[in-house]
């Protein structure tokens, strides 16, 4: 079985930027499938066009854009790549890195789907910032890892083994359904619960509180769309569910700090 060193990927590297404990590469996949193999470090992959499939010894795992995983250090996987363009960006990072900043380098092992639309919000605000030329950038990016491995370390199923049989259903209908105009009252309902305490217990469980997850799960969306040229603006606002343009601009502006059509253009480069 194949171990890729720092900085390896099957593919087209377009970019690669190494930093202190870090190295972040921007890849063209173009192999249609790639046999079983291992990294020497533990990395992100984060799916930013086209799609691809991604299975390890428990589970398969179909990715398309704003898909991101993370694997342990020597977690054995393989891919098959569809038809089509696709494009990931993926961060490695070393044990120095993880002594740095005093994290548990075991604390989320094997390969793991990550879901919250915050962390990827922070993913992309991550691929921002290799774009940016800034001598920030180190500190930015750092910054912005430890907010995710904050934010991963303690999600549900982290900190609650055992989570209530509603906090998963309506994690699923949120992302299925983001577009709905759900009230609290109605969503209560749906889960059988009362809505005091669907809002009082559902930071507990996601790290945010209902209104901040939804319109994240929004941004998000609208994120893994922008690198799509032939969508309008108004296209995407209308699809993700915000009323119309400029509130779309303002929410994903407050979000990212940067405004849409800016963003976009970052993400072709």
């Amino acid at each position: 079985m194949e171990n890729l060193k720092t900085g390896q990927f099957f593919g087209q590297t377009n970019e690669i930027i190494h930093l202190d404990g870090l190295t972040l590469t921007d890849t063209e996949y173009t192999h249609s499938k790639v046999d079983w193999h291992y990294h020497e470090n533990a990395y992100f992959t984060f799916i930013l066009e086209g799609s691809v499939i991604e299975g390890n010894r428990k589970e398969t795992y179909h990715c398309d854009a704003g898909s991101l995983l993370f694997h342990n250090w020597q977690d054995a996987h393989y891919n098959i790549k569809p038809d089509g363009f696709t494009r990931g960006f993926h961060i490695e990072l070393d044990q120095n890195w993880y002594r740095s900043f005093d994290f548990n380098a075991d604390a989320v092992q094997g390969s793991v789907k990550l879901v919250h639309p915050q962390v990827k919000i922070l993913m992309y605000n991550i691929f921002r910032e290799t774009k940016l030329n800034d001598t920030s950038k180190q500190l930015a990016i750092n910054t912005l890892l430890i907010d995710i491995f904050s934010r991963i370390v303690n999600t549900p199923s982290a900190s609650h083994r055992n989570p209530p049989g509603w906090v998963n259903k309506l994690k699923e209908t949120l992302h299925d359904s983001p577009t709905e105009e759900w009230s609290l009252h109605a969503l209560a309902l749906y889960l059988d619960i009362h809505p005091v305490h669907l809002s009082r217990d559902f930071t507990k469980y996601f790290n945010c509180n209902l209104g901040e997850y939804l319109r994240n799960i929004k941004i998000q969306r609208s994120l893994a769309m922008l690198s799509d040229k032939e969508l309008s603006l108004t296209d995407i606002a209308l699809e993700c569910g915000f009323s119309d343009q400029s509130h779309f601009i303002r929410c994903f502006k407050a979000s990212n700090h940067i405004n849409p059509s800016h963003y976009r253009k970052l993400l072709l480069k």
